[in-house]
């Protein structure tokens, strides 16, 4: 009797395995709904660019916003940049797109057929990219013989994009440009020690959390010892108060160590 239940049960259970679940509904892109967008809009309540679509991405007027990805699924408009956004359509049109902000407010726009407005958006043809080189470079004395300690804070094309929320309540992402910051140590004309700097360098001392969206800013030269050469790098989140200090420190032998400033 004992095996004859056995096997009604293991009967179940593989009947029950066997037996496909169903899946939950899969919602497609709404390209036509997406078509609508084509073009520039304007705020209903003060005339003022908003934002400019095209193929599958939306452009915004501000000139420090990255441009994002999107996608109409289902009653929702979906953006994808740093962080995935979902906002409610509330209403739709060739002319006219109405749809709920991350805060809940409704942002009700209307599409422009007046050309002029296009200026609003030549920023996004280029985002410009600063070459010029911060040099910086310091003197100090130790055991009577004399070291001058160089920094150069160079600008890349490496992109940070930071999410925010803007004045109309969306999700976008302002986007800066890290450095990359060249120190060197020289006695006289004896280069003792030359190295770039990366925010990267810091990932066992500055939080993640933090370092995704921050950029290295700073970097000076604080003198020598028996140690070794010391700098002290500023790793800051753009646009905001917040930022770590990290004290560098370069031994005879060219190895680096890193500390939290706390």
């Amino acid at each position: 009797m004992y095996n004859y239940f056995l096997i009604i049960i293991l009967f179940v259970a593989l009947s029950s395995c066997g037996t496909p679940q169903p899946n939950a509904p899969f919602r497609e892109e709404n390209k036509e709904a997406k078509s609508l967008l084509e073009g520039i809009w304007l705020d209903d309540n003060t005339e003022t660019v908003l934002m400019k679509v095209k193929g599958d991405t939306i452009f915004y007027a501000d000139a420090a916003t990255a441009p994002v990805a999107f996608k109409i699924i289902g009653d929702s408009l979906m953006t994808y940049g740093a962080r995935t956004n979902s906002y409610k359509i509330e209403k739709q049109g060739e002319h006219i797109f109405w749809f709920h902000s991350a805060v809940g407010d409704v942002i009700r726009l209307h599409k422009t057929d007046t050309e002029s407005d296009s200026l609003a958006f030549i920023h996004t043809q280029e985002i410009p990219v600063y070459n010029e080189v911060l040099k910086k470079d310091s003197v100090v004395m130790f055991d009577n013989v004399r070291y001058r300690g160089y920094v150069y804070i160079n600008p890349s094309k490496i992109k940070v994009m930071r999410p925010r929320v803007s004045e109309e309540g969306l999700g976008v992402d302002n986007v800066y440009y890290d450095n990359i910051i060249h120190i060197c140590v020289y006695e006289g004309r004896k280069s003792l020690y030359a190295k770039d700097i990366t925010k990267q360098m810091f990932k066992n001392v500055v939080p993640d959390d933090f370092l995704q969206w921050a950029i290295l800013s700073d970097m000076d030269f604080t003198g020598i010892d028996a140690k070794g050469y010391h700098y002290q790098a500023t790793v800051c989140v753009p646009d905001n108060a917040t930022c770590y200090m990290v004290n560098i420190t370069v031994n005879r032998n060219g190895e680096l160590f890193y500390e939290l400033v706390k």
